[in-house]
């Protein structure tokens, strides 16, 4: 059941549904090969931000559009089943529904927008609704965070001075500045460029490395190391960390970034000790207790 009274974390974004393979290797131009596995899992940026904050306990609310057709049918289930409100489901029959979202929808989604604490948009629907979106949001004091992906190098600038937290990767980093990050030393510099833009807060994910944030009101940057684990499967980790942010920003107000960072960081890192994307993300019973 979808928790009562106004969402905490909003995520206008996208949901795909994941058809995978597995093979032992990649076949070379135009040769076939077997494989040895198949599956189908949820996935999408925006959705799997959101099913993470809904798993440690944030009441969570998903703006998006999905087919019309048994994918479609089937992820309204999923989010049904994460606790997450839907509200009204607008459903359209084309393969691309997550580029069908529109202002019309924001407008009718704006009462949940504008009483959240954290909203969460991505570069996975069409950029001119994420940062319609995080404007709505950033004028009524919701806390807004935003993950450039699929990252775009003519970013509209607008993007870094209405996000809150600017939560970005390597490859994304180096996308948007031009300053490619093999350290986080590396994401240091990608951070001060990204502060000269008009971001508050940015943060630059390392993979197994952990992150390096940097802020307007600690211009040093500062690294934040994750801690070793055996990886299965890194697929999806990088929006199990955001999701894990949000709800930490959300339902934890008073921890320090640095320590919001710590704990996400410590939540993607079981995320990749298992297979898959959503089913790998740990709910908060599965999770140390002195984690919250």
């Amino acid at each position: 059941m979808a928790a009562a009274g106004p969402a905490e974390v909003v995520v206008v974004g996208s949901c795909m549904t994941d058809l995978v393979s597995l093979t032992t290797r990649l076949p070379k131009a135009g040769e076939t090969i077997h494989g040895h596995k198949f599956f189908i899992g949820f996935g999408g940026k925006g959705a799997n931000q959101c099913i993470q904050a809904a798993r440690l306990g944030a009441k969570t609310l998903m703006i998006c559009k999905v087919g019309k057709d048994s994918f479609g049918n089937d992820y309204i289930e999923n989010f049904k089943r994460n606790g997450i409100s839907t509200g009204q489901n607008v459903i359209v029959i084309v393969a691309g529904a997550n580029l069908l979202l529109d202002s019309e929808d924001l407008k009718r989604a704006a009462n949940a927008i504008c009483k959240a604490k954290v909203i969460i948009c991505q570069l996975e629907i069409t950029p001119a609704i994420s940062l319609e979106a995080l404007k709505m949001a950033y004028s009524n004091g919701v806390k807004t965070l935003f993950n450039p992906a699929p990252a775009h190098a003519e970013l509209d600038p607008q993007f870094y001075t209405h996000s809150d937290i600017f939560c970005c990767n390597e490859s994304e980093a180096e996308i948007l500045t031009g300053i490619p990050v093999g350290s986080p030393e590396d994401a240091g510099k990608v951070g001060l460029v990204l502060l000269e833009r008009g971001c508050k807060l940015v943060i630059v994910t390392l993979g197994a490395e952990g992150c390096v944030m940097i802020s307007v009101d600690e211009p040093i940057p500062k690294h934040v190391p994750a801690g070793k684990v055996r990886a299965v499967d890194t697929t999806g980790a990088g929006d199990s960390f955001v999701g894990a942010l949000a709800f930490f920003m959300a339902c934890y107000p008073n921890l320090s970034m640095e320590e919001v960072i710590r704990k996400s960081n410590f939540i993607a890192s079981v995320s990749v000790q298992a297979s898959g994307t959503q089913s790998s993300y740990p709910y908060r019973k599965e999770l140390p207790q002195d984690l919250f």
